[in-house]
């Protein structure tokens, strides 16, 4: 997770600085930056001319932003770069007296809550959460996508059915056989019984079907995005459930692919060969295949080594005029 320490004074450049040692010390998946004002020359930091300008240079490089500074200035900094609640950073303020950490802004989704605690409990500050549903020992639907890693089909209906939650009202929340005791991760239906006539509901796409791709050289994207379609199609899935897009090292350049993925918003990762060797005869091989880039299998061996290998594969293998596809499912498990 990368986070950015904001500071306006030499007070607050030093205190940002001593945070930052403290949190290293105490989170090593944190990778943390501090900017300060290159007048006050605070050592180990990184020193800036204009706060305005590098705020609205990197607003959206970091996962969350940690001000310490008054809430008016970062109000008015960061105005012109709030997005939407599903895509916007966790920003939170300090004060510079050392007594508070505030969840400004994304508090669910951008995890801005989650952070405040984190921080809270590892710095000796007080947390202050406002939103409804944490105060009122509620939980929001998007606390729940969070949890799950997964993705909000809308934040209107995500909003409608917490503000019911809140309220008091009743609301049954549907999930996965799994998330409460074994079974598959997702389901083909479900039956509401109601007599109301007109019920709010949401719904949530887990992020945890892995995609396989192999694929002949200078192959087209659109030839791989139809392919993933009717796969995916095929198999009643939804492209919003789809966490990344794996293949094999000799295709890491492969045009086609690259294009594809990025159209879908979808991360690439590349597995290497040796990788694959080990656990390819688990899987149909090809002596062609070998023959061309030396490994008898590839989007089955990579589906799989790029999940958490806890799961299963709905789609062995698709072929596609020089495509294949695999699907691997992850169990999906709600993350605390």
């Amino acid at each position: 997770m990368k986070l950015a320490f904001w500071t306006v004074t030499r007070g607050a450049g030093n205190i940002a600085r001593e945070y930052k040692e403290q949190l290293q010390g105490n989170l090593k998946d944190y990778d943390i930056d501090v900017f300060t004002l290159k007048k006050y020359d605070v050592e180990n930091t990184i020193q800036i001319e204009d706060f305005t300008a590098n705020i609205n240079e990197k607003f959206s490089w970091y996962d969350g932003h940690i001000f310490i500074m008054a809430s008016g200035i970062v109000i008015r900094k960061i105005a012109g770069l709030i997005g939407t609640k599903d895509k916007d950073p966790a920003v939170l303020l300090i004060d510079e007296g050392k007594h508070f950490v505030i969840s400004l802004l994304s508090g669910h989704l951008g995890g801005a809550n989650e952070l405040t605690y984190l921080l809270a409990g590892t710095l000796n500050l007080i947390p202050v959460i406002t939103t409804s549903s944490d105060v009122t020992g509620k939980i929001a639907v998007d606390t729940i996508s969070q949890k799950l890693n997964a993705e909000l089909e809308d934040l209107k209906s995500a909003k409608n059915v917490t503000s019911l939650i809140v309220n008091g009202e009743k609301v049954n929340i549907l999930l996965p056989e799994n998330v409460k005791m074994n079974g598959k991760s997702s389901a083909d239906g479900f039956v509401l019984v109601s007599n109301k006539k007109n019920i709010e509901y949401t719904r949530i796409y887990p992020k945890n079907l892995i995609l396989g791709i192999g694929c002949k050289k200078d192959t087209k994207a659109e030839d791989i995005l139809s392919a993933i379609e009717d796969c995916l199609n095929k198999n009643n899935l939804d492209i919003k459930s789809v966490k990344k897009i794996a293949t094999v090292d000799v295709k890491e350049n492969e045009k086609g692919l690259i294009e594809a993925t990025k159209s879908l918003n979808l991360d690439l990762e590349i597995i290497s060969r040796e990788e694959i060797k080990k656990i390819q005869d688990q899987f149909e091989g090809s002596n062609f295949v070998e023959k061309n880039i030396g490994v008898r299998a590839v989007s089955e061996p990579v589906a799989l080594l790029a999940s958490s290998q806890e799961g299963h594969f709905i789609e062995m293998k698709a072929r596609y005029n020089g495509i294949t596809v695999s699907i691997y499912e992850e169990e999906l498990k709600i993350y605390e």
